[in-house]
């Protein structure tokens, strides 16, 4: 292989595999000579790459963790592979799975072979997931759009569903896109109301980025300039939620260590403190719906009691009427049956 370059890449992917390449091996793999080997490692060592070389008769190169990532080299097996299961995750809005993720998909996906492509597509249509349930799915090609235009500071439109049904078409500047554990959304700024809005993302329609570049706007989070991160959208975004919905604040007792309780809590309803008696109290606030944060609680899988907000403990009563009667068929009664009045 007379082609330095090409010659150089095919050796850091050789080396990238997790083993020790004799020099001979690489030589003959190459079809040059074990000098030409001594030299291109060299190459890559100038170029940052931390190859390691052991001597002796068994003795060989090998790619060794540096200060700095390597550009990946990857088949074809290991492309599909890395596309499906980011797809997997990031289509789930699945908690500690965040923006970056998506960035790398979106990256990733820019580079794939149509027939790679096409892979990765008839690979996730032919799987069903198994998801807890908590949020929406997304199409993940969706996902990588919008973070390709925010990355890209490229102008967007796409339909949008609000929660009563209403459907608009929107023309928007991207800015993050910010993951709650549950669901995925889009801060932006809105060209037609001039002004700041938060997207549901699996209520985005028919995205597609313009080819129109703008310079981004400062957010209106104290402390966000120009170059503001993925923290001031977060905030953002929090901020809106409370405005769109009540606070619920919450007291409730758990007959459980508190480590075994936030195990098994969302993330953002925050960590529940030990009562030094084997249990644990959790005072916290949120914007999530009544029956949602009941349904949570009682998936802890242990004793608990609420003391605030009282609507909240009407439900968890008229809940657990109901689940009552669902355990006992028997004891249901008809209503349209006078009999049983």
């Amino acid at each position: 292989m007379s082609d330095t370059p090409a010659r150089l890449l095919k050796l850091l992917s050789l080396l990238q595999t997790p083993r020790e390449w004799p020099g001979g091996e690489l030589a003959e793999r190459l079809d040059v000579s074990p000098r030409t080997i001594r030299r291109d490692v060299d190459r890559l060592r100038d170029l940052g790459y931390p190859v390691e070389a052991s001597r002796g008769s068994v003795g060989g190169y090998r790619l060794v963790a540096g200060a700095a990532m390597p550009p990946l080299l990857l088949d074809d097996e290991e492309a599909v592979a890395i596309a499906v299961g980011l797809r997997a995750g990031a289509g789930h809005a699945i908690e500690g799975v965040d923006e970056a993720s998506v960035r790398a998909l979106a990256k990733l996906e820019q580079v794939l072979p149509s027939r790679l492509r096409h892979r990765v597509s008839a690979l996730q249509n032919a799987t069903v997931p198994l998801t807890r349930g908590d949020g929406s799915t997304i199409d993940p090609r969706t996902l990588t759009t919008l973070a390709s235009a925010a990355t890209g500071r490229e102008r967007l439109r796409f339909a949008y569903r609000s929660g009563d049904g209403t459907r608009t078409k929107r023309q928007v500047e991207p800015y993050r896109l910010v993951s709650t554990g549950q669901r995925w959304y889009l801060v932006a700024y809105d060209l037609d109301r001039e002004d700041w809005r938060t997207f549901r993302v699996d209520r985005v329609g028919e995205p597609y980025a313009t080819g129109a570049r703008f310079a981004p706007r400062p957010l209106p989070v104290e402390g966000a300039g120009s170059d503001a991160g993925s923290g001031d959208a977060a905030r953002f975004l929090a901020r809106s939620m409370r405005r769109m919905k009540p606070e619920l604040w919450i007291d409730v007792w758990f007959g459980g260590p508190a480590e075994f309780v936030a195990a098994r809590l969302p993330a953002h309803l925050g960590a529940p403190e030990p009562d030094g008696e084997g249990g644990c109290r959790l005072r916290t606030s949120c914007t999530d719906s009544l029956e949602w944060v009941a349904l949570r609680l009682a998936l802890v899988d242990c004793e608990f009691s609420v003391t605030e907000p009282p609507e909240l403990v009407a439900y968890l009563e008229s809940l657990g009427a109901r689940l009552t009667r669902a355990a006992r068929p028997g004891d249901r009664r008809d209503p349209s049956d006078p009999e049983q009045g």
